[in-house]
Formats: C-alpha cells, sequence, structure tokens
C-alpha cells in the first residue's frame, strides 16, 4: 500500500501492528531463546493481519558488562562476568554475540512471516522494572558520563550490525527511556537524546528514529518540540488508567475513545513532527471485557487514521500470566495484555486489528489526505495544560470542527478561529504573540477566551466588555446561554468571578444575578467570544459530562463561536457522539470519515452542501435519503467512510452505494 521507506512517516499512512516479548519468556526471551516458539507467536500475528511489531533488545543481555573493583572499591576492569571482554569490536562495544546471533535470527523469522520491525534500542525501562547492566546499576544514564558511554557503544555497535536488515523499519530510542532515570533540567533530556540520535545517524541515516518516550508536556523536562526537533516521529503510549482524566468514562464513551486521538495530535502538533500510538491497550480485563475492548480498539483504529495518526500498536502480543519472574511477579496490569490467549487462540481485539489492516488493502486511494482544521487551540503556560488540550479537543469534535494545537511559546499557525481556552496567571502568553493574535482576528479570524483566573492586556478593546470588580466564587451556579439555539440552563464553575459591563459587545449568556457569562464583540472583520469561566478544566474534572444522555450540551458554546469557521464543510453533522473529519482530494473531491464515539448504534444525521453530493459508499451501512439530509447508519463504535463530490450535471444523488469493507 505504501513505499517500504514511508512505511511509517509518510503523512496519511497507517500501520497496525503490535509490541512483542515470546509467548514462553516475556522480558526473559534473549537468555531463554526458544526460535520454534518465537515462530510460532510471529506465525499467528502475521496469519491475523499485522504487519509491524515493536520489538525490544533488553539492555543487560545485549550488553551484560560488569565492574570490577579492587582496594578500596577503586575500578579496576569491565568484564562480563569473570571474563574478560573479547578484544574485538563486540568486546569493545561490551556487546554479547550470543544475544546478538538470537536476534540476528528473530530478524529471519520476521522476514519469513512478512512483518516490519521497529527495534527499541535502550530497553532499560519495562513494565515497571529497571533493566540495566550490571556495571551500571545506580548510575544516573542520562547524566553519568560512564553510562552514557557505555550507552553510545552500545548503540553504534547495535546499529550498525543490523542497518541493513531488511525487515527494520524504524529505530526506537528504547522504551519510555525518560522513566529510567529522573533528569535535573531539561537541557539535561535534550543532551541525553541528542547524543544517542546522532549515534543512531552516524550509521544508518536512512531509517527514520522514533521518540520511544511517553508522558512529553509543553513545559516538561522531557518535552514534545524536544522530541520533535530531535527525532523523526514521536510516539504516544495512552493508556486511560494511567492518563489523568481519561479512566473517568466507561471505555467505550467519547472521552476515553479520543484520548488516543487527542494525545497523539497534541504531540504531533506541537512536536511538530508526525506521531503513532506505539503503545495502546485497555490494561486488561479489569477495565473491560473483550468484547468492549475490541469495540474500543475499533473506534480507535479508524479515529487515529482520520486524524493523521500514523498506526496502532497494541500492548501486548502475549500474555503473560505463567511468568515467575520480575516485572509480572510485581505488576498485576502487566498480566492479561495479549492479543493471544496462553494456549495461542486469538483474542476479539486481534480479529478487530485484522480487519482494519484489510480495510486499508481495499481503501482505493494510496493514502487518506490530511483532514481539514478550522481552529487553532493555543495551549499557554499553565499548570494542566493536558486538561485543558483535551477537553478542548472533545468539545470540538462533538460540536463538527477540528482543531490544531500551538503551543504558547511556538510561531502562531495560520487559521480561521482560535481558542484560547482557561487564561489562568499574569503571563498568558507574549506581548509579541498576543499582538499577532489580535492581528489575525482584525483581519477576519474569530478568537475565544474562557478564563480561569488570567489576565490580559487590552481586555475592554478586545472583548468589548470591562470588568467592574472580581471575586472568589463559592460554588457553581446556572448559566443561561438563551441566544444559542438548544440550549438549556446549565451550570458552571470556577475560582472567579468578574462582574462586567458590556461595552459594545452582544451578550449570549448570564447567570442568575444576570452578571454576562457569554460575550461576543466584533474587532476588526473578525470575532471575540468571551467566556468567563473556564470551561474546559471544569469538564476535564467531571464524569459523565460528555457522553450520558442527561449530560448538560457544553458542546452548543463551540458550535456558536465555530459557525463562520465551519463554513467550508460540505457536510454537517447533528448528533454530539458522531465525529466527523474531511479530506479534500482537490477542489472537487473529498473523502468523509464519519465515527460513531458512543456504544450505541445510531442514525447519522448530516447535511450536505449545495452543489456537493454523496457519491462512493468506501465502509459502513447503506445511506438514505431522509427531507433534506443524508441518514447513514452507524453501528456502535463504528464508522463509515465515504466521497462527496462536486455536482456537474444531474444525476443521482448517490452513486455507486458499495459494500462494508
Amino acid at each position: 500500500m505504501f513505499e517500504k521507506d514511508k512505511l511509517l512517516t509518510e503523512s496519511g499512512s497507517f500501520v497496525v501492528g503490535c509490541n512483542y516479548w515470546a509467548s514462553h519468556a516475556g522480558t526473559a526471551m534473549w537468555f531463554d531463546w526458544n526460535a520454534a516458539v518465537v515462530e510460532k507467536d510471529l506465525k499467528a500475528l502475521s496469519k491475523a493481519g499485522l504487519q509491524i511489531i515493536r520489538v525490544f533488545p533488553l539492555w543487560p543481555d545485549f550488553q551484560p558488562v560488569s565492574l570490577l573493583r579492587g582496594y578500596s572499591g577503586k575500578p579496576v576492569e569491565f568484564r562480563f562476568g569473570e571474563e574478560p571482554l573479547p578484544e574485538d569490536a563486540a568486546g569493545k562495544a561490551g556487546i554479547s554475540k550470543e544475544a546478538m546471533a538470537h536476534f540476528a535470527e528473530f530478524t529471519k523469522i520476521a522476514e519469513r512471516n512478512g512483518l516490519q520491525l521497529v527495534v527499541s534500542l535502550l530497553t532499560g525501562w519495562m513494565s515497571g522494572r529497571l533493566f540495566v547492566p550490571p556495571a551500571l546499576e545506580g548510575r544516573n544514564v542520562f547524566t553519568d558520563p560512564l553510562a552514557v558511554m557505555w550507552e553510545l557503544k552500545f548503540v553504534e555497535y547495535f546499529v550498525k550490525q543490523f542497518k541493513d536488515c531488511p525487515v527494520i523499519a524504524a529505530w526506537d530510542l528504547g522504551n519510555e527511556c525518560n522513566c529510567m532515570a529522573d533528569v535535573p533540567n531539561r537541557e539535561s533530556a535534550w543532551t541525553w537524546t541528542a547524543c544517542i540520535v546522532n549515534a543512531i545517524r552516524a550509521v544508518d541515516s536512512g531509517k527514520p528514529i522514533m521518540s520511544g518516550m511517553h508522558g512529553l508536556w509543553p513545559n516538561g523536562k522531557w518535552t514534545a518540540q524536544d522530541q520533535g526537533e530531535l527525532t523523526d516521529m514521536l510516539t504516544t503510549h495512552p493508556y486511560p488508567v494511567f492518563t489523568p482524566y481519561c479512566a473517568q468514562d466507561p471505555l467505550n464513551t467519547i472521552r476515553p475513545s479520543l484520548h488516543a486521538t487527542a494525545e497523539s495530535r497534541l504531540y504531533a502538533d506541537i512536536g511538530e513532527k508526525p506521531c503513532i500510538a506505539e503503545e495502546f491497550g485497555t490494561l486488561g480485563p479489569m477495565v473491560a471485557d473483550e468484547k468492549i475492548t475490541a469495540d474500543y480498539t475499533r473506534i480507535n483504529l479508524f479515529s487515529l487514521w482520520a486524524h493523521d495518526c500514523h498506526g496502532l500498536l497494541w500492548w501486548c502480543a502475549n500474555e503473560q500470566t505463567d511468568l515467575p519472574h520480575a516485572p509480572y511477579d510485581w505488576n498485576m496490569t502487566e498480566r492479561e495484555l495479549g492479543l493471544l490467549n496462553l494456549n495461542g487462540s486469538p483474542k476479539p481485539v486481534l480479529a478487530e486489528l485484522g480487519q482494519f489492516r484489510s480495510f486499508l488493502e481495499k481503501f482505493p486511494f494510496k493514502r487518506l489526505p490530511v483532514h481539514i482544521q478550522e481552529a487553532c487551540c493555543i495551549i499557554s503556560d499553565m499548570d494542566d495544560q493536558w486538561g485543558v488540550a483535551y477537553s478542548s479537543f472533545i468539545l470540538a469534535k462533538q460540536a463538527g470542527f477540528d482543531i490544531q494545537f500551538n503551543y504558547e511559546g511556538q510561531p502562531l499557525k495560520d487559521s480561521p478561529m482560535y481558542l484560547l481556552p482557561c487564561i489562568s496567571g499574569h503571563t498568558v502568553t507574549k506581548r509579541r504573540r498576543w499582538l499577532e493574535l489580535l492581528d489575525r482576528t482584525r483581519k477576519g479570524a474569530t478568537l475565544y477566551i474562557s478564563h480561569a483566573d488570567g489576565f490580559l492586556s487590552q481586555f475592554e478593546e478586545v472583548t468589548g466588555v470591562k470588568i467592574i470588580t472580581r471575586e472568589f466564587r463559592t460554588g457553581p451556579v446556572d448559566v443561561s446561554l438563551d441566544k444559542l439555539k438548544g440550549s438549556p440552563v446549565m451550570p458552571m464553575g470556577g475560582p472567579v468571578k468578574l462582574q462586567l459591563a458590556p461595552t459594545r459587545a452582544d451578550v449570549l449568556g448570564t447567570e442568575p444575578d444576570n452578571n454576562p457569562v457569554l460575550t461576543c464583540a466584533k474587532y476588526g472583520k473578525g470575532k471575540v467570544y468571551f467566556l468567563t469561566f473556564p470551561l474546559e478544566l471544569e469538564l476535564a474534572n467531571h464524569p459523565g459530562v460528555f457522553h450520558t444522555k442527561n449530560a448538560y450540551p457544553y458542546w452548543l458554546i463551540y458550535k456558536q463561536i465555530s459557525q463562520e469557521a465551519v463554513s467550508q464543510r460540505t457536510v454537517l453533522k447533528a448528533q454530539p457522539q458522531v465525529g466527523i473529519t474531511e479530506h479534500p482530494m482537490g477542489e472537487s473531491k473529498r473523502i468523509i470519515v464519519v465515527i460513531n464515539y458512543s456504544p450505541d448504534r445510531i442514525d447519522g444525521d448530516f447535511t450536505i452542501a449545495p452543489g456537493w453530493r454523496l457519491r462512493d459508499l468506501l465502509y459502513g451501512g447503506q445511506p438514505r435519503l431522509k427531507n433534506s439530509s443524508v441518514v447513514v447508519p452507524l453501528n456502535a463504535n463504528d464508522a463509515a467512510v465515504f466521497t462527496v463530490k462536486k455536482i456537474k450535471s444531474k444525476g443521482k444523488w448517490f452513486k455507486n452505494p458499495g459494500k462494508k469493507a
């Protein structure tokens, strides 16, 4: 489907695979090597339709150097246990030839089974246990010169041996390397990453280098910006239980179902590199049963694909319940995560992966064009950047538009609409960025601001309202949004009450004392919406607010602010649990992906813009006409994919309906 060298990195590409430890041994697979078991495992994964697996040369198995000491603990010599290091290239790098031979055999097995590999080089962290060579125990692997020296020796030797291996699609820095030790500052993380990346590129400049990190936030020590600057591809490990706010609702509802997509898009947009969901899973039967797990995976496959997130790799290939060694002896969440049961039989989730791979193989276009994004969500320097970004992404999907992320410290992206959610503190954005944002608004963009407890210069000039006074709130209040079609009275909470007086803004919503809470003012050719509550943070902290039948429609605020921005869409949707992306193919054709992010069957209600017609059904149920709308049946946690085309002459409204893939 895609050129081999662009399997992972080409925009619109998507791979389906898993992470792999041998079924008989887990992390012990390299010294307890069993080629027959590995052959059986990989054959089953390949037969099911997987195309790529991520594999881990466990660091102390491949570089088992010990440091022997003499008088007063003075270092004397590095050895393999009691054996002197061989006086050859492998010995100088501290590399086990036996482990390398096992890995070479592994690549041959993968090749026989048509599988590509992502190789996580420095696997020193795995499933809650630290694995380092004996000589480096107790040392900081990021800042200790001795540790970094051996790391560079390992990486250089390993990559040199396998750089021409036809099944290796990419190098990964390692598995969640930022869990191996603390770093004192961001500069240390950048320097270590640059050292490892440069060591790889010095030997193999052809293959992409993946980050392998998780937990990258714009203002941390390990950031998406730095990883994006240094590597070719970013990675998310989006487990709902481990990520704030994601496990509050049932797994097969909209909030958890958008987790992987929202986090991957945040990384890709801020890191300015492609991103893949490199580890994906539920953490086993204590979270959801096998059917729900399969449904959750299906919806994430379509969602990640539609939003140009480059693949999904399940964690993990095999069950590990019978393994007695650590980390499996320690950690119950690491035992029941496999695609294959202990007896080798497949779980339903494996079938979903295979079916999606089959859909991609039959997809009539080489790649899925990048989707339209009407809004730029600016993430400022605040304490909870993820909570704000996550809720903004979900609200936009419910309202029917798509966003890209922009960190405050980065150049402002072109967009017809800008979101500045939950402003807080005295340094919301730099003066030059603020003036640039106002200039874009003055020229016609829409600007939306929600307020937590922040300060903006030129406030009245920009918003059209004047602050009379401010005070702390004692609790949530009922807000009336009378001018928003279909909006009931809804409770909202926040830390600060701003007493406002409109000077030129229209009031769209008020609290019980008639104090304005949502306003809209013209600003040059554009508009500025101001909401006095930190809506996004409030929703992030409350279960059920996005999916339950009695949930308040907070998304109507986002629908209101996006009216001008979505005017270029060819397909508009009605239901908040349905997401939609548009993928232009020139001026006269678009691919439309609609996704049901709910566990209920929905008749998706869509309006096609004048001058356009629905043409080819590529996946999903048969559409039908209903008055001026098109109804597309959407199964629970499923999708539909079709094309729309500009009308050139009179004809049928729908052509060549096709069948569900």
